[in-house]
């Protein structure tokens, strides 16, 4: 295979989307996936990436084939994610298990699925998108935080099993980042306080170190470096982008 080949879960919007352009726009063949085909034909429409499978990542077997059928890749972005937030006395094992569904377990399947691939190529990338939510706890978000710092559990756990392969499993950290979930988050916050949408998302960008929200490029950047030759000693990392420690 003379081209480089890219899969983003997750890639039809915001960070997802962020990393499949720059890939696209530095000659990778990059496959996008995510539920919406609506979504995904849109983002294909824009260049975004150059091909796309619509599939439940929550769907062991279904993601499990999409990869499957595919691939072989160079590079696996683990980015499809989602939280939801509630206090503890609110957070039922539903919701646990809703949230380590979408952000650890399909970052394994993904994984899992893609490694065969890579290991016959002789290189790879696995890029796991966490949170700054995985390296420390948030009020509200115990779900969240939980299967965020599974995610960087498993992906030094991964990292030190292929340690002696040219494959690399990282992990990117990105702080509260100027994406619709962010905005969605506002716009719940903003029902139930009574508060205004603005003065909700200030609140997370101040909570961010920088004191303002990362941009979906900023985070694609670090993903570029790391899926470059020039990072291939650098494994088993969980990279913070938040303008500086959680």
């Amino acid at each position: 295979m003379s081209e480089q080949r890219a899969l983003v879960t997750g890639g039809s919007r915001g960070i997802g989307r962020a990393i499949a352009l720059a890939l696209s726009a530095s000659g990778y063949e990059v496959t996008i996936m995510g539920r919406s085909e609506e979504a995904l034909a849109g983002a294909i429409a824009e260049g975004v990436a150059r091909k796309s499978r619509a599939v439940d990542v929550t769907d062991e077997a279904a993601l499990r084939q999409a990869v499957a059928e595919t691939g072989p890749y160079h590079v696996l972005i683990n980015n499809a994610g989602a939280a939801e937030s509630a206090p503890l006395a609110a957070t039922d094992l539903a919701l646990i298990r809703r949230m380590m569904a979408v952000n650890v377990e399909s970052a394994f399947t993904a994984s899992r699925a893609a490694l065969p691939g890579m290991k016959k190529l002789g290189s790879g990338r696995i890029i796991n998108v966490a949170s700054i939510a995985g390296l420390k706890g948030y009020a509200y978000v115990s779900a969240y935080c939980a299967a965020k710092h599974a995610v960087i559990g498993m992906t030094k756990a991964l990292a030190a099993e292929l340690v002696k392969s040219n494959i690399t499993v990282n992990a990117l950290c990105p702080g509260y980042t100027d994406t619709d979930l962010i905005a969605n988050a506002a716009d719940a916050i903003a029902q139930k306080t009574g508060r205004g949408t603005a003065e909700a998302i200030d609140h997370f960008a101040k909570t961010n170190p920088s004191g303002r929200l990362v941009t979906p490029e900023e985070v694609a950047n670090a993903a570029l470096w790391l899926v470059s030759e020039g990072a291939s000693a650098v494994t088993g990392q969980a990279i913070t982008i938040a303008g500086g420690d959680p």
